[in-house]
């Protein structure tokens, strides 16, 4: 289906209204202190005052100015912000006012005008069974804005989900350690080894985008379904309670599993839904990244 431009760009508008406020009222000094720097840089030299460390003298700088001065140095504050999103089928559902695919879209943006307030650079790796566009980090809001524009217009692809192969292309193009955040309904299987050696290189998140229908059927009587990454179709009789229990059992257990693996690798993660707002759930995550930073 082609894309609509301008319904593209209204969606576009209305996310970056919607974002720039969450950032400015309840983000704007979390960000700086939860995602740090990965060391310090050189900043200047200036005279020494007695109580300065003596192991910071430099004496080259001494030796010349005939007085004692000392190196004097700051966090390296910039980062590089990766934002691994899936484009995948099942992104395109959504039983409510929006589907994945949107909610996906403003959780990029809100991390992402996070990220070049404090003059991050952010870039973009879209994925589904393959890489369908990869674009490198730039800073500035002309970059999150590309950003969102491509997830959206990516939400009409049908295909399934090779998450492992995403981290693997992330690793290769990605050498420094980086913040990640991956956006996924992760309805794949197999990436546990690719996650765990992502985990280890890089500061990663993990934001788990689903849908209230996703974890519990409706009693409607007879319903065809679809596979939106595959096309299948399927006849369930929604009204069998067995069904729903069934239905509903899995997909607690699938949610449980996927907890599990984010414990066991020690990998940051939110778990949203469409039907409810998520700056509640980013707060949770800062604290605890906090409480953690402090215990060291």
């Amino acid at each position: 289906m082609p894309i609509n431009v301008k319904e593209l760009m209204k969606q576009v508008g209305r996310i970056r209204l919607v974002t720039n406020r969450l950032v400015d009222e309840h983000l704007s000094g979390e960000y700086h202190s939860v995602f740090k720097g990965q060391g310090i840089e050189f900043d200047e030299v200036r005279e020494y005052v007695p109580g300065d460390d003596i192991r910071s003298i430099d004496w080259n700088v001494t030796a010349r100015m005939g007085v004692p001065f000392i190196k004097r140095f700051c966090e390296e504050r910039e980062l590089t912000v990766m934002f691994l999103v899936d484009v995948s089928g099942s992104q395109s559902f959504g039983s409510g006012r929006r589907a994945k695919a949107e909610l996906a879209a403003e959780v990029t943006c809100l991390f992402a005008l996070s990220a070049i307030k404090n003059q991050d650079k952010v870039g973009l790796i879209l994925f589904s069974d393959r890489i369908e566009k990869s674009l490198p980090p730039r800073k500035g809001r002309t970059a999150v804005m590309r950003l969102v524009r491509e997830v959206l217009a990516a939400e009409e692809t049908r295909r399934g989900t090779d998450l492992a192969g995403a981290l693997r292309f992330l690793n290769q193009v990605q050498k420094r350690r980086t913040v990640v955040f991956i956006i996924s309904d992760f309805m794949d299987s197999g990436f546990e080894h690719e996650l765990r050696v992502t985990g280890r290189r890089h500061d990663v998140v993990c934001v788990n985008i689903a849908d209230p229908r996703e974890a519990e059927l409706p009693d409607v009587g007879l319903v065809e379904v679809q596979d939106p990454e595959t096309g299948e179709l399927e006849l369930l009789d929604t009204s069998s309670s067995y069904l729903r229990q069934a239905f509903r059992e899995k997909a607690a257990q699938e949610v449980d599993a996927l907890k599990k693996q984010f414990r066991k690798n020690k990998i940051d993660a939110l778990h949203l839904s469409t039907e409810r707002p998520f700056i509640d759930d980013i707060h949770k995550l800062f604290r605890q990244r906090q409480l953690r930073a402090a215990r060291g």
